[in-house]
Parts: structure tokens; sequence; C-alpha cells
């Protein structure tokens, strides 16, 4: 019988003689993932659940639509901030659920602005809710980017929903005459709104709320008229602790906080834009509370402090 020496013996003895091939290792090539992971960020305001959602992300040639600066000015604001030439711009809604409703602020693009957007649907059910869970969806304003979801393929997108807008800017957007008069992009964003927002007037699923005053029973409202003629903030208040939905009070987070003076191409009336974000900026100072951007970098939830150069914003930390 061949001893325990012997079989080690003659393993070693096999490997040392034997001829060395060398391995053949294939190596996979592993295709590029492309998709980010589903775009929601959850928090909870007091007992309010509030769930950030992105449309998804605009290229934006943010320095030329810049006003009451120069081009080359704003560019250099921007890339001081690492920001290329067209910035990258996030779309963003806002779903609250208090408990006793489901609320979205605001609606996303829907099929209007292109493939990189029109990602709310896909994000509300990631996070998972359903549209037609939706109780009320009330708009910030009515400009294409925060309507043109409200609709799809030709049917209402949150199907048992009351869409809910501020009382002006309904009757500003929804105005035949005012629509004969507007030029430009405006004149688009009139048919827009009269494609997004008239089949919810038609449904009998269309309510307007004064100016400072509750849209739904839980979420108040403050009036910040200058980007749209209603544009609105939409507040939350819970056990102590507070959000408002900004809307458009700024385009970005760097130039507008540190000089709030500058306004924006899409500003229906920049003066009062520019006050309207003066009086946000420092409410939200002396508040300390949270707020919501519908176009700061995605989830768009942080705060604003004083610093050297007028203000600053801090994202909310990921939690």
């Amino acid at each position: 019988m061949p001893s325990r020496r012997s079989i080690l013996k003659s393993a070693l003895t096999g490997v040392v003689t034997a001829p060395f091939v060398t391995p053949s290792i294939a190596f996979a090539k592993a295709p590029y993932a492309v998709v980010q992971a589903p775009g929601f960020y959850r928090l909870n305001i007091g007992s309010v659940e509030v769930t950030a959602l992105s449309d998804g992300i605009v290229a934006l040639p943010l320095a030329k639509l810049y006003t009451n600066t120069s081009e080359q000015h704003a560019q250099s604001a921007l890339s001081d901030a690492f920001l290329p030439e067209n910035v990258p711009t996030s779309v963003n809604a806002f779903l609250v659920n208090t408990g006793e409703r489901l609320v979205l602020i605001d609606a996303g693009t829907g099929s209007y602005l292109g493939p990189s957007l029109g990602k709310l649907v896909a994000n509300i059910e990631a996070s998972g809710y359903k549209t037609d869970a939706i109780d009320d969806v009330v708009l910030t304003h009515i400009h294409t980017d925060h309507s043109g979801g409200l609709m799809n393929d030709g049917k209402r997108t949150f199907s048992d929903a009351t869409l809910r807008v501020n009382e002006r800017e309904a009757r500003f957007w929804l105005n035949a005459e005012n629509a004969r008069a507007a030029v430009g992009i405006v004149k688009q964003h009139f048919g827009e709104a009269d494609q997004c927002v008239t089949p919810y007037v038609k449904a009998g699923k269309f309510a307007t709320f004064a100016d400072n005053a509750e849209p739904v029973p839980g979420l108040g409202s403050i009036l910040y008229a200058g980007h749209t003629p209603g544009h609105s903030a939409i507040t939350l208040e819970s056990e102590g602790e507070k959000i408002v939905f900004w809307g458009d009070i700024t385009h970005g987070d760097i130039l507008q906080f540190d000089e709030p003076g500058v306004a924006v191409e899409f500003d229906i009336d920049q003066k009062s834009a520019v006050a309207a974000r003066d009086t946000a900026f420092r409410q939200a100072v002396d508040g300390k509370y949270l707020v919501a951007g519908a176009h700061i970098a995605f989830p768009g939830i942080g705060h604003v402090r004083k610093d050297s150069t007028n203000y600053d914003w801090l994202p909310v930390n990921y939690a």
C-alpha cells in the first residue's frame, strides 16, 4: 500500500515536472449600465411624509438665459462652481402624504420638453405610490415644466385628482384674450397651458385658491408673484417643523443666491420676480425652515443662510 509520504511525493513530482501551460483567462466586457437609481428622496416634516421626485434633468445654457447681468459674468460664476456651459438643471416635484390625503406639488413636463425629462410618473411608482391614489395636484404656477405632466396621451394623468391653482394664475393663463396677445415663447406656453389644464376644468376637477390661502387643508401658500402673475410657494408645517415648496424662486443654486437681482428670461415680470426672490430669501433665513426648489439640484431641498456675498444654499444632509 502506498504511504502518505509517497503519495505526496508523487503529487509534488507531477507538479514540478508537468509542462507549464499558460492559463486561458477570458475577461467579460460588461456593458455600461447607463441609468441612475430611481429619482426619489424621502423625509419627514413632523408627522407628514414628503417625497422629492425627479422629473429628470435638462441641459440649459443658463448664462444666456439670465438677465440683469452679462453672459460673460454669469458663465464665469457658473464655471467657478464647476458647471459646464449647458448646465444640467433639475426639474423637481414633491409628493406630500398628510395621512389624510396625498398631494402632488407640481406635475413635471410630460412629453413636452424632451426625453431627458418626463420621468415623474415612473418615479412616483418607484417611490411606492400610484398616480390614481393622488387626491390633489397643486401647482406653484402653470409653466409647462410644472404642468406638462398633467396629461398623458390625451388623458388626465392623475385621473382622480383635483387640480388646484392660485386664482390669479388661472385668470392669466386660461384667458383667451391674453393668449391672443402673447408673443414668442409665452404664446407657446399659453397653448400648452390650455392643453394641460383645460381638461381638468372640463372634467370638474379644477379649483382655485386665493392669495396666501390654503390650497388644501393642511397646506398653505405664499404669493411670490413675478415669475408668473400667480406664482405661489406651498407651505407645510407639522409638529414644529416647516418646509416651503418654492416653485421657481431660483433657477439653479449658484448665481441667484450670490446675486438675487439676476432674473431669468422666463420671468413674466422680472422686476417683481427679483423682489419676490429677495422676500423669499429673507423669510427663509429668518424662519430657518427647509425650502424645496423646482430647479435646484435634486432633491432640491435645503436651507438658506446669509454669507459674505448675500446668500448661500445648503443642501439637506442625506439621511
